[in-house]
């Protein structure tokens, strides 16, 4: 008969077991969705947002220790700030250093540019939610420290952005950084709200040929195929 020390044991290493099997499942998804082409990316995008809500809505936690509560965003709201005013100094040195650029009104597409910027906020608070409460919560409970969790976690953050030679040293400063914010606030929005202020600068004040239009993975190396494919079609950029 099992003690109760040993049913205690189980039950903790299940939860391990849960948790590195949720991470390594969602990690999986991130790097097919970065490095497969279409269609398959777009569909795994889509089953990663499916899992990524199951796996929260799964585990029932609090919402305020997920970072969803409200009074937690107001918290950091100077991070808000503080993103606008480094946006507002990249801003000027690259209209100062004339190299900045601007950001096309319409989309292959032909949609306006800001339904596009509401979409790269949105974008921005889901990246967040998988990093803070997917990745960072289940790296706190298996590595059992608060400084290794964060540094892994902002690796593993860093790491979807390869090849990236602007993104993949900004995420893993970033990363790091909204991590131990997380830690001490509990307040994802805000940090998604400065994530995609902050993003919105690099794509301004960056040239498109170095960041290949803030592309990552599979789409990095396809950047100038792909516009001299728009550009024979007639589509604008």
């Amino acid at each position: 008969m099992c003690t109760v020390t040993e049913n205690a044991d189980q039950q903790r290493f299940g939860g391990r077991r849960r948790d590195a099997l949720e991470l390594a499942v969602t990690y999986g998804l991130i790097l097919g969705g970065c490095w497969m082409a279409q269609p398959l990316q777009r569909l795994l995008f889509w089953i990663g947002i499916a899992w990524v809500a199951a796996i929260l809505l799964a585990r029932r936690d609090d919402w305020e220790n997920l970072g969803f509560g409200l009074r937690s965003s107001l918290r950091l709201l100077w991070v808000v700030g503080a993103a606008l005013f480094l946006a507002a100094a990249a801003i000027a040195v690259a209209g100062a250093a004339h190299s900045l650029h601007g950001v096309s009104l319409s989309s292959s597409a032909g949609r306006p540019l800001w339904p596009r910027a509401g979409g790269y906020i949105v974008w921005s608070i889901l990246q967040q939610i998988v990093l803070q409460d997917v990745v960072l919560l289940r790296l706190l409970r298996l590595v059992r420290s608060e400084r290794w969790a964060v540094g892994i976690a902002a690796v593993l953050f860093a790491s979807a952005h390869l090849p990236n030679p602007v993104l993949v040293p900004m995420t893993l400063l970033w990363g790091t950084m909204a991590c131990l914010l997380f830690v001490r606030y509990r307040g994802v929005f805000s940090l998604g709200v400065a994530h995609a202020i902050l993003g919105l600068a690099v794509a301004l004040t960056v040239p498109n040929a170095v960041d290949h239009h803030m592309r990552v993975g599979r789409g990095y190396w396809t950047y100038h195929a792909d516009r001299a494919g728009h550009r024979r079609g007639g589509i604008q950029e």
